[in-house]
């Protein structure tokens, strides 16, 4: 479960990033259309990684009900923390990024 929970949370704040306005205020310089693009995929492909893994660890039923929890857990957390410590959401979304494969290996 903890799996899933970070690549939803790695793909919602690559989708955030994806944003013309957050990546201009979380990074301080203006996108290009490549690294947009780029954050899109990204994004997209680890929501269905989680979504994978969601629908591996429980079933479809109740994967999806796995991921819709999480997801919206850290999106409470990336809406919530943004107006006050954007660079701590961009260490935890690296980190949950790091730490999503060892976790889905069961390593952690």
């Amino acid at each position: 479960m903890l799996a899933i929970a970070l690549l939803a949370f790695a793909g919602s704040a690559a989708l955030c990033l994806a944003m013309e306005k957050h990546f201009s205020d979380l990074l301080e310089r203006k996108p290009t259309r490549r690294q947009l693009k780029g954050l899109r995929v990204a994004g997209w492909l680890l929501m269905a990684l989680a979504l994978a893994a969601a629908v591996h660890h429980s079933g479809w039923a109740m994967g999806l009900v796995e991921l819709s929890g999480v997801l919206m857990a850290g999106l409470c957390l990336w809406v919530f923390a943004l107006p006050y410590r954007p660079r701590w959401l961009l260490g935890l979304a690296a980190a949950s990024l790091l730490l999503a494969p060892f976790s889905a290996l069961g390593l952690i």
